[in-house]
Order: C-alpha cells, then sequence, then structure tokens
C-alpha cells in the first residue's frame, strides 16, 4: 500500500500518516505520569526492550534478513547505544524534572541538530529558510531551557553567569531532553551508516533490545523500588508508550519512510510537540510560563522552517521569476489588488 499525502483523498491515510506523531506526544504524557511510581531507568528499558522484540517479531514474519557481518552488528551496537541507550536514558531522566509538554518540544528539536550534522558529514544544502529556522531554533530553546533569571539579567545588565546559575541549569530536566536531543540526532545520521550493512526495520528491534539492556543493568544497581509501587493503571500507561508509543509508531514511521513518503512524513514532526502539549494538560495540568510559551513558539516555527525549507524556497523562486518575466502583471497586481467586474 502506497501512501502519498500530498495526493491521497482518503482520511484514513492522513491518519495513518499523524500516527507515529500522535502516539509519540501521547506516550510522553503516559510516561510523565508514571514517574513518581517508578524509576527512569527501568521505565526506559520497559519501553525498549519489550518494543524491540516486538519490532523483530514483525520483521520476522515479512521476512526481513537478520544481520549477519561483523560490520553490520558493530554498526548496531554504537547505534544501540547512542540513539537507545543515551538517548532513552537522558529522556526518562529528563521527564523527571520537567513535564511531558515541554519534554516533547526538546526532543523534537533534534532535526535542529540534525541539520547541522548532516551539513557538516554530507554537505546537504540548507538554504536561507534552513538557517532562519535554525536561528528561531536556538532562541526559543533558550527561552525554554535556560533559567529566567539568565534571560531576564540579559536585558537588564547583561549577561552576568554565576557559579549557582551553571548547577541549576545542568539540574534542569531541560538540560537533559536536549543531551536526548542530541543523541537522537546523532542516532538519525548515524542510520545511514547502518542500513549500508543491515535492514532498517531488523536494526531498529535489535538497536531497542541492546540499547534497553544496560539502562536495565544500570537501574539493578543505582535505582530501588522499580515496580513495587506500580498500579494497575500506570502498568497500562507503561504497556501504552511500550506498544504504541515506541513498537507501532516506529513500525508506520519506518514504513512510511521506506515507501517514498519522507518528506511528507518529515514536515509533519512538528505535530509531537504540539500533542504532547494538548494532553499534558488535559490530564497532567501542566501550565508552562509565558517566556516558556514563546520559546514552544519559536522552536515549532523552526522546525517547520526546516522541514519545508526547500518548497519555501521553489515557492520563493517562482514568485521572483513570475515578476520578472511579467513585470506590468506583477505592478497591476500591487496597485489593484482586488478586480471588480
Amino acid at each position: 500500500m502506497q501512501v502519498q499525502l500530498s495526493e491521497s483523498k482518503n482520511p484514513l491515510a492522513y491518519l495513518l500518516l499523524i500516527a507515529p506523531f500522535f502516539l509519540w506526544g501521547t506516550a510522553m504524557v503516559a510516561m510523565k505520569g508514571i514517574i513518581p511510581h517508578t524509576t527512569p531507568l527501568f521505565m526506559a528499558g520497559v519501553r525498549l526492550i519489550p518494543a524491540g522484540v516486538l519490532i523483530l517479531m514483525v520483521a520476522g514474519f515479512m521476512g526481513k534478513p537478520v544481520p549477519k557481518s561483523w560490520l553490520a552488528w558493530l554498526w548496531i551496537i554504537i547505534f544501540a547505544l547512542v540513539d537507545g541507550t543515551l538517548f532513552q536514558g537522558f529522556l526518562a531522566e529528563g521527564l523527571v524534572r520537567t513535564n511531558a509538554g515541554l519534554g516533547s518540544v526538546m526532543i523534537d528539536s533534534q532535526p535542529l541538530a540534525v541539520a547541522l550534522l548532516s551539513f557538516w558529514l554530507f554537505q546537504e544544502h540548507i538554504g536561507l529558510w534552513g538557517w532562519l529556522g535554525l536561528g528561531f531554533g536556538i532562541i526559543g530553546i533558550s527561552l525554554i531551557g535556560l533559567p529566567q533569571e539568565w534571560i531576564f539579567n540579559l536585558f537588564d545588565s547583561g549577561i552576568t553567569i554565576y557559579t549557582d546559575n551553571w548547577q541549576q541549569l545542568f539540574n534542569n530536566g531541560e538540560w537533559l531532553m536536549l543531551l536526548a536531543a542530541l543523541s537522537m540526532a546523532v542516532g538519525t545520521v548515524m542510520i545511514r551508516f547502518v542500513c549500508q550493512y543491515a535492514d532498517p526495520v531488523m536494526a531498529t528491534g535489535w538497536h531497542m533490545i541492546i540499547g534497553g539492556l544496560p539502562l536495565w543493568g544500570i537501574s539493578s544497581v543505582l535505582e530501588s523500588q522499580q515496580w513495587q509501587n506500580l498500579l494497575l493503571s500506570d502498568w497500562m500507561a507503561l504497556s501504552y508508550a511500550t506498544v504504541f508509543g515506541s513498537a507501532i509508531a516506529y513500525g508506520l514511521f519506518f514504513y512510511f519512510a521506506s515507501s517514498g513518503n519522507l518528506t511528507s512524513l518529515s514536515s509533519l514532526t512538528f505535530l509531537t510537540p504540539v500533542f504532547a502539549l494538548i494532553f499534558g494538560y488535559i490530564f497532567l495540568s501542566e501550565v508552562l510560563t509565558i517566556i516558556q510559551w514563546l520559546g514552544v513558539f519559536l522552536t515549532l516555527i523552526s522546525i517547520y522552517l526546516i522541514n519545508q525549507r526547500e518548497k519555501i524556497g521553489v515557492k520563493n523562486q517562482t514568485i521572483t521569476i513570475n515578476e520578472i518575466n511579467n513585470p506590468e502583471e506583477s505592478l497591476t497586481l500591487e496597485l489593484s489588488p482586488k478586480k471588480v467586474p
């Protein structure tokens, strides 16, 4: 089944395309609700390992090849440590110190890092609108993640940084979310190298299992009471985050990516924090400050500009060419924007 966002008029096609981002955003809310009754690293491992098993079962049913060469397993292990262990570890620890909607915004800012890494490693074109999006992203993330005292001091008395402010920054969940976003960005770039030696779906399943095992190992040493206080509702929320927020969401994402919908799919990335913010407000009564809302707004604009930079550039070039080829028509439109018959 081929689903093209720009061509299909089937509502189900749009729902399936939006589903991964809806599931990722709502899973962030579900994980935040579980945190008071469990430990972050244990929760991260539970979200990874069972989901990896499910993906491997589906991949086996689809007849995907099992990785065989040592290079394939080496890349999968590195991919697992970066995109599995570090990403989910920072994400889970960050959720303890921030709210679900804000955490999702920080995680979904990772296209900013992906753009820089792709420009550096693969010389991919960013363009004017891409750089403008990066600028909005830097400002937005600063408004979200930096202590408000820093922002007020910037306008009142210049940039004044104290030791306490540094400690406050490193204790913030937003800082851990930035590290999680960077880990996810490196993993996103790394998948190009992984796919040279292994099937992407198989690699995704194995990287979840391999990446989740260190989280459980660290949890067994540093954490306690991982599951003793979990209620039935917590297990249901954890199951949702594992099955829907990990296995199904990643499965749909890779399906549409392999079906030629990557450009359309990536343009929907900014919907993830929107879903998380909405459901975080409904179920968790989470409230952001005005400065943080401004940062959220700028971050969403930046992600949209980066994902749509080529379309916006082509549209502007088309308008410019039309104005050059038809200067009289352009002048008429400017002087007479509305014609009355």
